[in-house]
């Protein structure tokens, strides 16, 4: 993911700005990358921080749903 190495405020910009497409995307990009670096016996940390801010965009768009949507999305996606 491009905006990734960014700074946190900037990637929260960033997200607001994108399609709900571009960020369930975001999401699964992130998951995997996640799942990588765990494997790979590397740090997750930047990557879990970016994956809450994702969670959080998720959150503050369908209130109360929680991660609902994507995960309804990643099964049609899937």
């Amino acid at each position: 993911m491009q905006n990734m190495q960014r700074d946190p405020a900037v990637f929260a910009d960033v997200l607001s700005a994108m399609a709900e497409e571009e960020l369930y995307e975001a999401m699964r990009d992130l998951e995997t990358k996640s799942e990588e670096l765990s494997r790979a016996g590397q740090d997750t940390s930047d990557v879990l921080a970016r994956i809450a801010q994702v969670e959080t965009e998720i959150e503050t768009r369908f209130p109360g749903q929680k991660l609902a949507p994507y995960k309804n999305w990643k099964r049609q996606a899937g």
